[in-house]
């Protein structure tokens, strides 16, 4: 977590929690849902504005986080800003070199592959030591190889589990809005 990030979190320890504005989809692309967008219906079916800005992008990977219920956030200063998953938290990208493939989530971070998953829509997730993700749909070519050559050997699972088996929410507002408020 950036050092400004955390003076802030210092500074400002009770700042309400942000809900339903942020959303990662299955490419690794975040965007933005201001009202009229979380009015027209639940993510990824209205989506938003795409973050195009790359310091903001940046930004908000390096800030990149879960607390202990599984929920996503980018810790925007003092405020939680809960992200909205289309279908992982992490969507890993391939790169084969002399030395095997290597796998990068959308953040940026090396990741050491564990096991793997496909679903009932035919997408491969891979559970690696930081987390599950969903393969991007460009590297799927660089990762039927590894299953060919026997070094992946997914085991199948409905997407609906993913969440529960993983320990990830896909939709941190559904959660909060479904839970008692909270004690004042």
């Amino acid at each position: 977590m950036d050092e400004i990030v955390e003076a802030a979190l210092r500074k400002w320890p009770n700042v309400p929690h942000c809900y339903g504005w942020l959303g990662l989809d299955t490419r690794g692309e975040w965007y933005l849902r201001d009202v009229a967008t979380q009015a027209a219906g639940p993510f990824p079916s209205a989506k938003g504005s795409r973050i195009e800005h790359q310091k903001l992008r940046a930004f908000i990977e390096r800030n990149y986080a879960a607390d202990a219920e599984g929920c996503w956030y980018f810790q925007n200063g003092p405020q939680r800003v809960y992200v909205e998953l289309e279908a992982a938290p992490f969507v890993w990208r391939l790169r084969r070199s002399a030395d095997g493939i290597h796998v990068t989530s959308h953040t940026g971070h090396e990741a050491h592959v564990q096991s793997t998953w496909i679903d009932d829509d035919g997408r491969l997730f891979l559970l690696a030591d930081s987390g599950a993700g969903l393969v991007h749909s460009l590297d799927m070519e660089l990762a039927g190889d590894e299953v060919e050559a026997g070094r992946w050997r997914p085991r199948t699972v409905p997407f609906t589990e993913l969440p529960a088996r993983f320990g990830y929410c896909l939709s941190p507002a559904t959660l909060r809005s479904s839970s008692p408020p909270a004690p004042r």
